[in-house]
C-alpha cells in the first residue's frame, strides 16, 4: 500500500510492517494502544508510555539525537517520525534506507488524520478509527461553552523563558478551550523577557510539566512578576501529546477552564 504522509512524502509498503521504529513519544503510545507491541522494535529514551517498553524495546537515542546506525541495525520496515520533534537531516538519512511516515500535527484535525494514517499503514484501521472517533466525541462533548474571556500565557521553558505562540498543537487546544493566547501573534515557540510577559498581562500563567518540568517551587517567581495573575502547573502531556493520550485531554482541560 501507499499513502502521502503529512509532509507530502509518499510512504510505500510492500507488505504489513513487522519491524517498526518510533521516534516520537506520543506516537509510540499510539502504537501500543493499537496492539502493535510485538511489532515495535525501537523507541526513543523519551518514549515513557507504556513504561515497560523502556526495558523491553531497543532505545535508539533521543528525539533530536537519534542513533542512526542502531536504528538501521534493527532493519525496520516502517519508521514513525515527526516534523517538529525530529531533526530533518536525520529523518532524511533514514528515508534513504526504509519507509518513513512523517507527521506534522498542528491542530486536532491533523492529529486525527495521523492516527488513522498509522492505522492504515499498520493494518490496524479498525482500532485506529475507534481511537479517533473516541477522541472526536470527547472533544465535542467537553467543548467549553459561554466562558468569560480569559487571556493566558503557556510557558514551556524557564531559561530563557519560552512560551507557546501560534501554529502548533498546544495553541490549537488553547483556542478550542476558548482561551486567548497572549502570545498567539508570534510564531511557534518564541523566547520572551520578563518585561514582555508583564506587558502581555495574562489573566493566567500556565507552567507546563514538559518539555521543561516546571514545579510548585516555580510558582512564587511568576506570582512576583504578575501578582494579579493566576499561576498554575499543567500536565504537559495532556496539552501536547497528539496520539491516543488525546482521549484524556478534553476532560482535563475542561476542568482547568472551569476551575
Amino acid at each position: 500500500m501507499q499513502l502521502l504522509d503529512q509532509c507530502g512524502y509518499t510512504v510505500r509498503l510492500k507488505e504489513m510492517p513487522k519491524r517498526i521504529v518510533s521516534l516520537v513519544p506520543s506516537q509510540t503510545e499510539l502504537l501500543f494502544d493499537l496492539g502493535l507491541g510485538d511489532r515495535v522494535k525501537g523507541i526513543t529514551k523519551f518514549c515513557i508510555h507504556p513504561q515497560q517498553w523502556q526495558n523491553e524495546k531497543n532505545i535508539i537515542g533521543g528525539t533530536k539525537n537519534l542513533n542512526i546506525r542502531q536504528i538501521l541495525d534493527l532493519e525496520p520496515d516502517l519508521i514513525i517520525a515527526n516534523k517538529e520533534e525530529n531533526r530533518k537531516t536525520q529523518v532524511e538519512k533514514l528515508q534513504e534506507f526504509c519507509p518513513v511516515y512523517i507527521s506534522d500535527v498542528r491542530n486536532i484535525a491533523a492529529a486525527l488524520e495521523m492516527i488513522t494514517d498509522i492505522g492504515r499503514l499498520t493494518q490496524k484501521e479498525r482500532e485506529a478509527n475507534k481511537i479517533a472517533l473516541d477522541i472526536e466525541v470527547k472533544f465535542a462533548n467537553f467543548k467549553p461553552q459561554n466562558q468569560e474571556e480569559e487571556r493566558v500565557a503557556y510557558l514551556i521553558w524557564k531559561e530563557p523563558l519560552m512560551v507557546v505562540g501560534n501554529d502548533n498543537f498546544i495553541h490549537s487546544l488553547l483556542e478550542w478551550a476558548g482561551w486567548i493566547n497572549v502570545f498567539g501573534d508570534q510564531a511557534r515557540y518564541p523566547s520572551i523577557t520578563e518585561s514582555e510577559l508583564k506587558a502581555a498581562k495574562p489573566d493566567q500563567i500556565m507552567l507546563s510539566t514538559e518539555p521543561y518540568n516546571f514545579s510548585e517551587k516555580d510558582i512564587p517567581y511568576f506570582k512576583s512578576l504578575l501578582p494579579m495573575a493566576k499561576v498554575q502547573l499543567v500536565d504537559g502531556e495532556r496539552f501536547s501529546w497528539y496520539g491516543s493520550r488525546m482521549k484524556q485531554a478534553p476532560a482535563y482541560i475542561h476542568a482547568i477552564r472551569n476551575s
